[in-house]
């Protein structure tokens, strides 16, 4: 019997939720159903909220670092769930991923050099590089038969003719779902060590794999890739804290860690947010059993979903996905148009997705769905979208 309960409604709106309150101020409208920033809709549990609490009732949030207890539990949490070891002064606290992928672009390369991405991936790689004047080189993913794959040779071809120096890897994948495997991560690692391109690692997903896969942490891999990585984690997805702005860098090489901590105290950055430190010991200390019971629940929210689609949608196509709480749907048989797809979607079944080609290009006929919601929700949504699809197309 489940601990906790992940099909409450909680209200969000009017807490300044991105999520919920900014649809005028970002759509134009406030009446779409909203399941596209990755950010969950389930309460953490009262053994986190509880530690929370205690600290604000202190009452002061004065300059906070990080002492050897909240090192302690991260690398605890990274041993028991993801099979690796940390020393303690390998880790960088910082507000978040996003934030450490644009100090790395400004430590590991200058104006006007090149950052490999695979798109469609999660759009803020591509506008931190261009946004820190360098460029972008895409090693575009391969669809086909319904799945992503790695096109190595391209990969590789476009290293060396562009002089890549920084790659952004995302793993687990977002959106395409991916979970790579060992032999994907080996041969990724080969071909930057060869042509001495650092890897920047995101693995803010790494606790949300699907049964029948495992994700690899490439720190794992060896000591030849642990000496060229940069690896980004956070609670901020795993447990839904991202409005605590924290995120935890492993960096084991101490040359690229002191060139990362120069970049990153040269922004400015220094203490962390006191909550954040609060809530990420708490959530690697209490948490497991709470995240053992997402998992499920989303791969619940998962087959909904999928037998949803199969039965009423036959033209949209899901991409099977491996990891993340974030799926991945093809509607190219259903339109050719993007703009008529996100007309269907936002004006006709009033939902409010990630459309597809903020991803890249190639991908303007596919949604990001978020299903980290109660299944009523996720159940709402889909009948909205099959209701808007029906009446449009008048097909079952």
């Amino acid at each position: 019997m489940s601990k906790y309960d992940f099909d409450k409604i909680h209200d969000r709106r009017g807490t300044s939720s991105l999520k919920y309150d900014f649809g005028i101020e970002r759509r134009r409208r406030d009446d779409l159903l909203p399941l596209w920033v990755a950010d969950m809709d389930f309460k953490l549990p009262d053994e986190i909220l509880d530690d929370i609490k205690t600290r604000v009732d202190h009452g002061i949030f004065g300059y906070t670092d990080p002492k050897d207890d909240y090192t302690k539990a991260v690398a605890t949490w990274f041993k028991k769930r993801h099979g690796f070891d940390i020393e303690y002064d390998w880790n960088i606290v910082v507000p978040g991923v996003v934030y450490a992928i644009a100090v790395a672009v400004r430590a590991f390369t200058e104006p006007g050099e090149s950052v490999i991405i695979q798109e469609p991936v999660y759009y803020p790689f591509r506008e931190t590089i261009e946004l820190n004047k360098r460029k972008v080189v895409n090693n575009q993913l391969v669809y086909k038969n319904g799945h992503y794959e790695i096109d190595f040779e391209d990969f590789e071809k476009k290293i060396v003719e562009e002089n890549v120096k920084l790659f952004l890897l995302c793993s687990p994948h977002n959106p395409a779902g991916r979970v790579w495997t060992k032999e994907e991560l080996l041969r990724l690692g080969d071909i930057c060590l060869k042509h001495n391109v650092l890897i920047f690692a995101d693995e803010i997903h790494f606790d949300f794999v699907f049964k029948g896969y495992k994700h690899t942490p490439f720190i794992t891999l060896g000591e030849k890739y642990k000496d060229n990585l940069i690896l980004g984690t956070s609670p901020s997805k795993t447990f839904n804290i991202a409005g605590l702005q924290i995120a935890n860098i492993i960096i084991p090489n101490t040359s690229l860690r002191n060139k990362f901590d120069c970049e990153n105290g040269a922004g400015g950055y220094s203490q962390c947010n006191v909550l954040g430190l609060v809530a990420t010991k708490a959530c690697y200390e209490k948490g497991e059993q709470w995240v053992d019971e997402l998992l499920e629940y989303l791969e619940g929210n998962l087959d909904y979903i999928r037998n949803f689609i199969k039965e009423k949608l036959p033209k949209v196509k899901l991409i099977e996905p491996e990891g993340t709480y974030l799926i991945w749907l093809d509607f190219s048989e259903v339109t050719t148009d993007y703009r008529d797809l996100r007309n269907l979607i936002e004006n006709e079944a009033k939902l409010w997705l990630d459309g597809g080609i903020i991803f890249g290009r190639e991908t303007a006929l596919f949604e990001r769905i978020n299903i980290a919601s109660p299944k009523s929700i996720i159940e709402k949504a889909m009948e909205q979208l099959y209701e808007a699809y029906e009446k449009r197309y008048g097909e079952t």
